[in-house]
């Protein structure tokens, strides 16, 4: 046909100039294989798919993406360029984009997984990036297709992931941890507030260490909760530090009810930093005035909190079962939790009381009352599970 050639090896050459005079070849050991090059030719040329930059690699597309990338929060933003710069630019992004298929990205997600045991919730962020800079590259006619649309949702179901739904404390766990850490003569007395503050308002742990003293007014009883802090790579020199954001949605900005024991527990704050002679040295983009902060004066860190949980924990399940080792039945003792699930508890408790979804969810500060309603689902499987057990225990008695 016109501009097939043969070499003198024996394979085959197509010849053509693009509409921009650009010539371009094709090679193939048969003439079947350069035929069906040819066909992909020409659904390119059909399609406005870009020849002159058919080298480009995803890392190219992803430096693109980078500068101009907005309406991100820096902290988010900064975490999607670790990903990126961490699993993916020294292997997978040198590969032509051109040239990648589904299979290759399926492939990928896989090796992350199985070989270099990358945690599901990780590739999901390089997903992201990477599906958004793929996206790019389709508007930008440099490839037809995306080829990592479905490749997450492929990867989970192929590994039956499930995502683990934070489990709030029962009624019993919680008055045990409530318990332990208020006796003012337990060396766990002084994370008693911040935790109690976490427990009975439901509050975001960046947005309970970013509270300032302005931030409550103690007559009124009321919170106004209206940026978050948070502690991430800013990108300069891989240096980490904490900086303030403004909640995701207008729905995080909210203010909120102080119930009784929150109160007494920023009171109990109050003084204790009093006597000893705690102030806040830490200013974090302008903020500073926080109410919880370490005894250097420096905002709290939500890694240390959770370690402190950590400790907690352990020590009060030792305390419980010393105290019950001659006990034939069965103790309350404190599962693993972190912090968020004490944000879970509260939620699940204004269930309880038959609180309104709508005013849970203008407290908790959800955009989407579906969220919510997760919640709220979660929360009456159980009461219903536990009404039905006391009932079985209560025909056990009468029969």
């Amino acid at each position: 046909k016109d501009r097939e050639y043969q070499r003198a090896n024996g394979s085959y050459e197509y010849k053509w100039t693009d509409g921009r005079g650009h010539r371009h070849s094709l090679y193939a050991k048969s003439l079947d294989e350069l035929r069906e090059k040819e066909n992909e030719v020409i659904r390119d040329v059909i399609d406005g798919v870009k020849f002159s930059r058919k080298n480009i690699t995803v890392n190219d597309m992803y430096d693109i993406w980078v500068k101009l990338k907005r309406g991100l929060k820096g902290n988010t933003f900064q975490n999607y360029k670790f990903c990126y710069e961490t699993y993916v630019r020294e292997d997978f992004g040198n590969r032509k984009i051109c040239c990648l298929k589904k299979t290759d990205v399926r492939t990928f997600y896989n090796t992350l997984y199985d070989e270099r045991h990358i945690s599901v919730s990780t590739i999901d962020s390089v997903h992201t990036v990477l599906h958004q800079v793929f996206e790019m590259a389709v508007e930008d006619d440099y490839i037809r297709k995306n080829p990592t649309d479905t490749a997450l949702t492929e990867l989970k179901k192929a590994h039956y992931h499930e995502v683990k739904k934070r489990k709030a404390l029962t009624v019993e766990e919680q008055a045990l941890f409530e318990n332990f850490i208020g006796k003012t003569n337990s060396k766990y007395f002084r994370w008693y507030p911040i935790f109690t503050v976490m427990l009975f308002t439901g509050m975001r742990v960046g947005e309970i260490c970013g509270l300032r003293w302005q931030d409550i007014d103690l007559e009124e009883g009321t919170i106004s909760i209206n940026h978050t802090l948070v502690y991430y790579n800013r990108g300069d020199d891989d240096k980490c530090g904490f900086a303030i954001n403004e909640p995701k949605t207008e729905a995080g900005k909210r203010t909120i009810p102080m119930l009784p024991k929150v109160k007494e527990a920023f009171q109990i704050e109050k003084k204790y930093q009093e006597e000893v002679g705690i102030k806040c040295t830490a200013k974090v983009d302008g903020y500073t005035d926080f109410i919880f902060v370490n005894r250097f004066g420096n905002v709290q860190h939500q890694g240390t909190l959770n370690k402190a949980l950590r400790r907690i924990i352990r020590d009060c399940n030792y305390d419980v079962i010393e105290k019950n080792k001659d006990e034939n039945d069965d103790v309350v003792i404190l599962p693993p939790f972190s912090c968020h699930s004490l944000r879970h508890s509260f939620a699940t408790r204004m269930c309880e009381a038959n609180v309104n979804i709508k005013a849970m969810q203008s407290i908790l500060g959800h955009k989407d009352i579906e969220t919510t309603m997760d919640i709220y689902t979660d929360a009456t499987r159980v009461i219903k599970d536990k009404g039905i057990n006391d009932l079985e225990e209560y025909f056990k008695h009468i029969a």
